[in-house]
């Protein structure tokens, strides 16, 4: 079969090769979508959710960015809840329960709609090369589609193996054949691979669940949605069950700890810190009688429930029977057994800032295959090296995040400067400028560049100007007047008399004061709707310290400016220790900025590579 000339071919249909194949698209080039079976696009593989603390901060980007996971994640919600809602905006992170089905539905709609893109089913097996550059892909059956840039987002099947107990079998995913010829190409590459792995727990059977005891978990009354375009939920809402392991659940693992594949030493690869199995959770903290389950459904009309807290690479038999020594699942039947998987990886520093193999012209890499672990994180990379294949097809720059600006940014960083001893999650505390990169101003921060890049949707665009025109009117009428103690007093708010005036916006600022507290000072402010309400409070909250903040992000930015060519020979710099030599070469920073992140540099060290910047650049001056 002959195919086409793409521009852009993004192999893998997940969370990372969908928000990949949308971001080339809308940016004008002609692409294709490279999936095993058009019906598994989208398709979840572990939990059945979105968003979370830091991961809700990454899909509000993507969709301000007018990428489809936030709206998809909003059209299959069926619970939405604001994790550390009693906590300040800055580290509150939406997350939404989905219905798999829908998701995925919706997620195979909108991706047989997106304009410049088309779906091919086929399993590809090698890459066309031309020189040392890939020039498109070769399917199983022999056919090539040639492209000028290639986008691989393989997930967990890169030599995938699947452990339950003993017993190991290669598979990309339950049901799925991994990719074992793809993966032998990687390695003619001579890239650094190494072996992760995930896991995930038993699936089972809602009707069969003793419901009655157990603690429910509803949903928000007032849900915030994952994009700044959904207005209201459109998937009837249910609510979670709790339970909790107990003294007997934990014998019986601890009894069969050797039987599991983990503890078995039949996995090589690193498990998730902060998603440990529940045979980890039994060894790593012995001291507690009880880990918290959340019996997630699976959807509104599947009767397929996640228990989330219990995933294990145990053999069958133990896992039924640590199941069946839970409260309320004395009697659950297991659809599906939980089992560990185990895949390649490649150093994430062999890439460079968007997400382009340095050593391989044309190849781009996104997702778990990069050391990541969740749908978020993996969309987030599928965005960035969308947007970069894109535009170095159609001639234009490469598109940067910055640690100042978001949470991809941060997550890319992270990546190329450090890489990964472990699957990689986004926590709020990986982000230095947290404060001024919340989820509730992630259009604020990106949309303005999807506008630029022509990325951007006319409905978004119109939405996003009719949003910033309220705010600027808020924000006129809260600063047009200044206001005495004692009338801030009169209003009702608890001031000292200072004799220091103040606006309305210092007055939002003070704790305790909400938007409707402020409107007798200027009954004006009755006019501003509800949403742009919440948004000045939240501004206000942090605005002084985001003011000390943005010195440092300067500070930041000044570093970024000083590009790092990337033949720089570190060895030729006199003062620098062997060991910062051997990390820079591995590491390539970009810029200084991001060789100040490496782990063990030093301001003299800074110093010297900085100085060595200079006179590099004068001399090309006196050069030219």
């Amino acid at each position: 079969m002959k195919h086409s000339t793409y521009d852009v071919i993004v192999v893998g249909g997940g969370h990372a090769g969908t928000e990949a194949a949308h971001a080339a698209a809308r940016m004008g080039a002609k692409t294709a979508l490279v999936t095993l079976r058009r019906r598994d696009i989208g398709v979840m593989s572990c939990n059945p959710a979105i968003g979370g603390l830091g991961k809700g901060h990454l899909v509000r980007e993507i969709d301000a960015l007018d990428g489809v996971m936030g709206r998809v994640a909003d059209r299959a919600g069926i619970q939405f809840r604001l994790l550390n809602r009693r906590k300040g905006p800055a580290v509150q992170g939406p997350r939404a329960q989905a219905d798999r089905t829908i998701y995925r539905s919706e997620m195979l709609t909108l991706t047989e709609n997106q304009e410049n893109l088309l779906i091919i089913e086929g399993e590809v097996v090698d890459f066309m090369m031309k020189g040392q550059s890939v020039d498109g892909v070769v399917l199983a059956d022999g056919s090539e589609i040639p492209s000028r840039t290639v986008i691989l987002t393989s997930g967990t099947f890169l030599r995938g193996v699947i452990h339950i107990g003993d017993i190991a079998r290669p598979g990309g995913r339950m049901g799925d054949r991994p990719s074992i010829k793809l993966a032998e190409r990687m390695d003619q590459f001579g890239l650094p691979l190494g072996r992760l792995k995930t896991g995930t727990p038993p699936r089972l059977d809602g009707r069969t669940i003793n419901w009655e005891g157990l603690e429910t978990q509803p949903g928000d009354e007032d849900p915030t949605f994952f994009s700044f375009l959904t207005k209201k939920t459109q998937a009837p809402q249910i609510s979670c069950g709790i339970t909790h392991t107990n003294e007997r659940t934990h014998q019986i693992i601890q009894d069969n700890l050797e039987r599991s594949a983990m503890y078995g030493g039949h996995i090589d690869g690193v498990g998730p810190r902060y998603c440990p199995s529940i045979e980890d959770k039994v060894v790593r903290f012995a001291d507690k009688t009880s880990h918290q389950i959340f019996l997630e459904p699976e959807g509104a009309n599947d009767h397929t429930v996640y228990p989330n807290g219990i995933s294990t690479s145990l053999p069958e038999d133990v896992q039924a029977d640590y199941v069946h020594s839970i409260v309320g699942l004395e009697h659950a039947v297991i659809l599906q057994p939980g089992y560990a998987i185990e895949y390649d990886y490649v150093d994430p520093r062999s890439l460079s800032l968007d997400l382009s193999l340095r050593d391989v012209p044309g190849l781009y890499l996104a997702g778990q295959i990069n050391g990541t672990t969740g749908y978020e994180e993996a969309a987030a990379q599928g965005m960035v090296a969308g947007l970069n294949a894109a535009n170095r097809c159609l001639g234009k720059g490469e598109v940067s995040f910055s640690r100042s600006n978001s949470y991809i940014g941060v997550m890319i960083d992270d990546l190329t400067t450090n890489g990964v001893s472990e699957p990689y999650r986004m926590f709020t505390s990986r982000a230095e400028f947290r404060l001024s990169l919340r989820a509730d101003n992630a259009d604020q921060r990106l949309t303005p560049m999807a506008i630029t890049l022509c990325c951007c949707s006319e409905i978004r665009k119109l939405d996003f100007s009719s949003k910033m025109d309220k705010l600027k009117y808020a924000r006129v009428l809260l600063d047009e007047k200044s206001y005495t103690p004692k009338q801030i007093a009169a209003s009702g708010i608890r001031i000292s008399q200072d004799g220091t005036r103040r606006s309305g916006h210092n007055v939002l600022a003070f704790p305790d004061v909400e938007f409707e507290d402020i409107i007798p000072l200027n009954p004006e402010l009755s006019k501003v709707s509800l949403e742009i309400r919440r948004q000045v409070e939240r501004d206000a909250i942090y605005a002084n310290y985001i003011e000390r903040q943005n010195r440092e992000i300067s500070a930041m930015k000044r570093d970024e400016m000083h590009v790092i060519p990337q033949e720089l020979d570190f060895s030729s710099i006199s003062g620098l220790s062997n060991e910062l030599q051997q990390k820079l070469r591995m590491t390539k920073p970009h810029n200084l900025a991001q060789a100040a992140r490496i782990d063990g540099m030093t301001p003299a060290a800074l110093a010297l590579i900085l100085a060595r910047l200079r006179r590099d650049s004068k001399f090309q001056e006196r050069r030219a």
